[in-house]
């Protein structure tokens, strides 16, 4: 598989941030550059990243399995995740979570035919003293109300 040269000099530099032998530690963030330039995690991506890491697929795949925020299957250019863990739940998170899935047409893990957004329920994205909290792609979004969410998903459009 190949890749940029952008991304095989961001995964050259990653390598020289950990000592000989190590290199597993450089799997999260080379998995998380890969997604966001193919587009997803396949099974090419997770065998050239386990041969390059000296690992095995199966232990890419633990990790990919584990993490939330890999996916082998493509998002929508805007991915939505809201969280419905306690504290976000206790301050309006589900119903967050189903004004999303009525505005965008989407339930849990879907995508839009036009591959513009995906919707995802989480378990938690750690910002629990700012609930309720939502995140599209790397952005993080405290205290939403409904309200809020029309906001920034008409921004997005």
């Amino acid at each position: 598989m190949t890749f940029s040269p952008e991304l095989e000099a961001r995964f050259a530099d990653l390598m020289t941030h950990y000592p000989q032998g190590r290199h597993r530690g450089a799997l999260i963030p080379m998995l998380m550059y890969a997604q966001d330039e193919v587009g997803a995690i396949t099974p090419d991506l997770m065998e050239e990243l386990a041969k390059r890491l000296g690992i095995t697929v199966l232990q890419v795949d633990e990790v990919v399995g584990y993490y939330s925020m890999l996916h082998k299957k493509p998002q929508g250019k805007y991915h939505v995740q809201v969280c419905t863990n306690v504290a976000c739940m206790l301050l309006g998170g589900a119903e967050l979570y189903d004004h999303a899935c009525e505005k965008l047409g989407l339930g849990h893990k879907q995508t839009q035919a036009s591959g513009k957004f995906s919707l995802e329920e989480v378990e938690c994205i750690g910002a629990c003293s700012w609930a309720p909290a939502i995140q599209v792609n790397y952005d993080f979004h405290h205290e939403v109300t409904t309200a809020k969410l029309d906001q920034i998903l008409e921004g997005l459009q």
